[in-house]
């Protein structure tokens, strides 16, 4: 693979700190002029290939896949550009603002024959694929409670008047896409789409700063919070009727998961903690697009995609407008 990156913001940093480990043949770096010099920073400690402040010229370089790291709000143009010249693509959550601006994106890259990824680190994470497994031995799900509260320096400064894009709803921010979409991932990964859905947001200047998405299954209900103007002990908890599951971490870093059967025994599992969450999405990726691996690539884009349409109805249901919205 050969990579363009978009951006040089944190979830970058964070990348670059697995780059060595991915099967990479070339990795560049598209910057706005102001953050440049970040940019020839990160190439020269990290011995990339080249930076780029022109994405046309980029895009007519030799990258076969962009990754796109840029505010919520521009993904869309920049994946829609990069579809027309051949690119397969790799989104930061959440993929787009809007479900109609994804399909779009789906039919523009299934007449090209090209590959669209959304990165979120929980489907890649060992200890999620183990429990995807392990759940089955929990008997009837009968409810799901999942907590990604953490609070924001940015809220700090979203209170004296300094709204950031992740509070500026004409940027498609707030806690939903922020951090409840990683529940919401976590949800649909494991059990599908959701018959019904409601979000009951707490809204300062039209956007979520938290909320409490519910999500109605035939036979069991899920409760999703997401916070970044307070924070609380992370719990999750996964509750059969034979047993129950608990994680003690945000599902996207998830590393170990303890079962308890009615009853009975106590289980516990521990995965790698020592590579990068990261590491795995990317080793992932790179493999699905290089072998052109469009099987495993749709089931990706369909789980996607229901959590695209999940935050749409959430989204309406809890007065959230994005400036996205037809």
């Amino acid at each position: 693979m050969k990579l363009a990156i978009l951006g040089t913001g944190m979830i970058v940093h964070d990348l670059m700190n697995t780059i060595h480990d991915l099967d990479l043949e070339r990795v560049d770096i598209f910057s706005t002029q102001s953050s440049y010099d970040q940019a020839i920073e990160l190439v020269r400690e990290y011995h990339l290939n080249d930076v780029y402040v022109d994405y046309d010229q980029l895009l007519e370089g030799e990258c076969d896949t962009v990754y796109i790291a840029l505010p919520n709000f521009l993904h869309y143009q920049f994946a829609k550009k990069a579809l027309l010249h051949n690119k397969n693509l790799i989104i930061e959550k959440p993929i787009t603002s809007t479900y109609e601006e994804l399909k779009e994106l789906e039919e523009l890259a299934d007449n090209k024959h090209l590959i669209i990824l959304e990165a979120v680190t929980v489907h890649a994470m060992p200890a999620y694929l183990s429990l995807k497994e392990k759940i089955k031995t929990l008997g009837d799900i009968k409810i799901l409670s999942l907590n990604y509260s953490q609070y924001s320096s940015r809220y700090d400064a979203f209170k004296q008047g300094k709204i950031l894009p992740a509070f500026d709803y004409h940027k498609s921010g707030g806690a939903l896409y922020d951090l409840n979409i990683y529940n919401v991932h976590f949800t649909v990964g494991l059990f599908g789409k959701p018959n019904k859905v409601f979000y009951y947001p707490n809204i300062e200047r039209n956007i979520d700063t938290s909320g409490i998405l519910i999500l109605e299954y035939s036979h069991f209900k899920a409760v999703l919070v997401g916070a970044k103007d307070c924070q609380a002990p992370l719990m999750n908890t996964i509750q059969g009727d034979k047993g129950h599951i608990v994680i003690r971490m945000p599902v996207s870093r998830m590393r170990d998961y303890q079962i308890t059967y009615n009853k009975e025994k106590t289980e516990d599992f521990s995965f790698d903690n020592k590579a990068h969450g990261m590491s795995y999405e990317f080793k992932e990726f790179i493999r699905i697009i290089d072998t052109k691996d469009y099987q495993k690539a749709h089931d990706l884009f369909e789980i996607s995609k229901t959590v695209s349409e999940v935050l749409n109805q959430a989204r309406k249901t809890g007065g959230i407008r994005f400036d996205a919205d037809k």
